[in-house]
């Protein structure tokens, strides 16, 4: 990821296996307690190879996840804003690895908890590129055949749970407007006050899901992929997301800039 820009014509802020339980946190319980979430190990090869940096707090790499982190939250507190939409003109411009990293560097430098969701019914990568195993999921739930606590994932990081889809969902757009989604996206954002709601959502001009399911959002933020998107693409998803509340895009894939330390 190289730089963060607003968005054109906004009034909003710019952005340029037998698991072992333990408790999930509550306002009335410690920041590190949770309740009846499975916690999973992370494997730091696998994280690595797919790109996650912010897993590790002190990594030198996570810099601009850090920065992209504090002014998404400046925003969404101004406004009392709690479910952040991610998403991207096409395929292949970065939006799951940005949106995993995101949510870690909100759950280690804030006392916020992050909560992420694969709303990419299509094409659904959050799990696969964490390495989780899902033999629940969202699949399961949205079937009635696990309830929530059941398929959500603390991989043990304090402060950050996931919600996996792990395999494509048939009739994905009218399972995103359907009430049950919208049930599930007010009870995710309410159960807890500190908690922010990241939902990855497939890409926006691939198909109508992500047009469907933005309005029981907050907000939203555009990830654009350096050599991926060109221009008639970005104001394609301009004048979709008119009435969205739009952060900001985010400039991904670019040649980094040389930065100096002090």
């Amino acid at each position: 990821m190289d730089r963060i820009t607003p968005a054109a014509g906004k009034n909003i802020h710019p952005v340029t296996s037998g698991t072992p339980r333990v408790p999930e946190q509550t306002e009335l319980l410690g920041p590190f307690d949770y309740i009846q979430t499975r916690t999973v190990p992370l494997r730091p090869e696998h994280l690595e190879r797919n790109r996650i940096v912010a897993y590790n707090k002190n990594s030198n790499m996570s810099w601009a996840f850090d920065l992209l982190r504090t002014q998404v939250l400046q925003a969404m507190e101004e406004n009392g804003w709690r479910t952040l939409a991610i998403t991207s003109p096409t395929p292949e411009a970065g939006k799951t690895v940005l949106a995993i990293n995101l949510a870690m560097s909100i759950a280690h430098h804030t006392t916020r908890t992050a909560l992420l969701v694969d709303f990419d019914l299509r094409r659904p990568r959050v799990g696969s590129t964490l390495g989780l195993p899902m033999d629940k999921a969202l699949n399961d739930l949205l079937a009635d055949k696990a309830p929530l606590e059941d398929v959500l994932v603390n991989p043990t990081l304090p402060r950050f749970v996931v919600l996996p889809t792990r395999e494509p969902i048939p009739l994905s757009t009218e399972v995103l407007s359907s009430p049950r989604v919208n049930n599930l996206i007010g009870d995710l954002r309410d159960r807890y006050e500190s908690r922010i709601c990241i939902f990855d959502l497939p890409p926006l001009l691939s198909s109508d899901d992500a047009i469907t399911v933005l309005p029981k959002f907050d907000c939203v933020l555009l990830v654009v992929a350096n050599g991926v998107n060109n221009k008639k693409e970005i104001e394609d998803c301009l004048y979709h997301l008119a009435t969205a509340n739009l952060l900001g895009a985010v400039l991904n894939k670019a040649e980094p800039e040389k930065r100096s330390y002090y």
